[in-house]
Parts: structure tokens; sequence; C-alpha cells
């Protein structure tokens, strides 16, 4: 079997030389470009993967930044939500300090409406409790309205229920002219006669004791009235009672 002819046996030998030359010539630098082509390669794969390290460490960044974005926002919502829970609260302390304050203020109302005042009456002055200061004047204008009756019971009442008051005697008094409006004498004369027993000072005596006269009178009495009248000259001289009592006395004559 015959051999096969070598591929440069068909060249004559001055040209296979030649060729033979040229090819050792240009192999360093095929080989020069083989390897310049690896470093090549070798740098553009360490460009992709440095590439891919920053985007991958950028991909991170963004998560990172929406996470914390996504914080900042939670944040503020929570801050939102405490500055309603604050505004709600500052709104409920306020409520409760002004419903406190109402409850003071019905408490003190309600204290002030036991706390004894002072009045002046008849020329006297003296502490009295407001609901007895409210039932002596109520009691009074009941008799100014000319309801004698009421009038008595209500001065009849006040005086049981109130016998340590300092409105005693003007109550009294009042009593007296209620029961002589009435023509109940003998009880007028008994009230009046109580007034100047507890406060014969009192600015209202001498009035009393010249009613105490004119009920005498109106009971046909004549001898114990002038005594009365004497009485009242002797004990009020100056006051306008005696004035009319001495008048009184020129009539009894």
């Amino acid at each position: 079997m015959a051999m096969a002819a070598h591929p440069w046996s068909c060249l004559r030998p001055a040209k296979a030389l030649l060729v033979l030359v040229l090819f050792c010539a240009f192999l360093p630098a095929a080989r020069a470009a083989l390897f310049e082509d690896d470093e090549a390669r070798r740098a553009i794969l360490e460009l992709r993967q440095r590439v891919d390290r920053l985007t991958s460490d950028n991909e991170q960044q963004r998560r990172g930044l929406l996470d914390l974005q996504s914080q900042i926002e939670t944040l503020r919502a929570d801050q939102a939500k405490l500055r309603g829970q604050n505004e709600q609260l500052t709104r409920d302390v306020a409520d409760l300090q002004r419903q406190q304050k109402d409850m003071a203020q019905g408490v003190d109302a309600r204290l002030r409406q036991f706390e004894p005042v002072k009045v002046s009456v008849d020329g006297q002055d003296f502490q009295a409790d407001p609901a007895e200061k409210r039932d002596f004047e109520a009691a009074l204008a009941t008799f100014r309205a000319g309801k004698f009756a009421d009038a008595r019971t209500a001065f009849a009442g006040f005086l049981q229920q109130y016998p340590r008051s300092g409105y005693v005697p003007s109550s009294r008094f009042w009593l007296g002219n209620a029961q002589y409006a009435l023509r109940d004498y003998k009880a007028a004369i008994d009230s009046f006669k109580q007034l100047l027993a507890q406060a014969p000072l009192h600015a209202k005596a001498p009035e009393a004791q010249l009613a105490i006269a004119n009920c005498q009178i109106e009971l046909k009495d004549t001898r114990s009235a002038r005594k009365t009248l004497e009485d009242l000259l002797r004990s009020y001289p100056q006051s306008e009672a005696a004035v009319a009592a001495k008048e009184r006395l020129l009539l009894l004559k």
C-alpha cells in the first residue's frame, strides 16, 4: 500500500525551505497573539466580575435604601400617630382640668349655700345661715303682701326652727304685728313682751311696747294701756314711739 505524500512533498525543495522559514518566522507572532487573546479574555472576565460585583453592590445598596426609606416612612407614621395621641391626651387633660374646675366651683357654690353670711337687720349685725336668711326674708315678704295668716305661720315656724337666730327679735316683732292684724291681741301682746324681755335695747323695742298699749286699748284695758305708755316714755324717751305714746296718753285721759 502506497504511503500518502507529505503536503510539502509537492513543493520544490527551495520553495519548501522558504515556506518553512516563513512559518517559523510567524510562529512567535501567532503565539503572542494567542497569549494576548487569553489576557484579554481574562481582563474581560475580571471586568465582568467587577461589574457583577458592582451591580450586586448597587442592588444591595438599592435594597438597603428602600429598606431605610420604608423604616423612615414607618417612623414618620409612628411619629404622626404619637403626635395624634399626644394631642388627644392634651385635650383629655384639658377636659379633665375643666371638669375638675367646674366640680370645684360647684362644690364651692354648694358650700357657700351653707356658709354663714353677714346680715344687718333693724340695726343689728350678725351671722346667719343662707337658709335662715332666706326663710326670714320670705316670711317678711309674706307679711308685707298683706297675707297676715301666712305670715303668722311663717314667723312662728321660723322661731321654732331657728331659736338662737339673730333674727329672733325682729321675727317676734313681725309675728306680733301679724297677730295684731288678725285681731289676736292677747297672742300679739305675748309676742311683743317676749321681744322686750329678750332684747330691750333692740331697735324695734319702743315700737313693740307701743304695740302692746294698742293691743290693750283694743281689749278695752285702758288702765294697762296707760301704764304701758308711761313705761315707754321712761324707757325710750327719745324714740319716735315716745311721741306717739304722748298723743295716746292725751286721748286716754
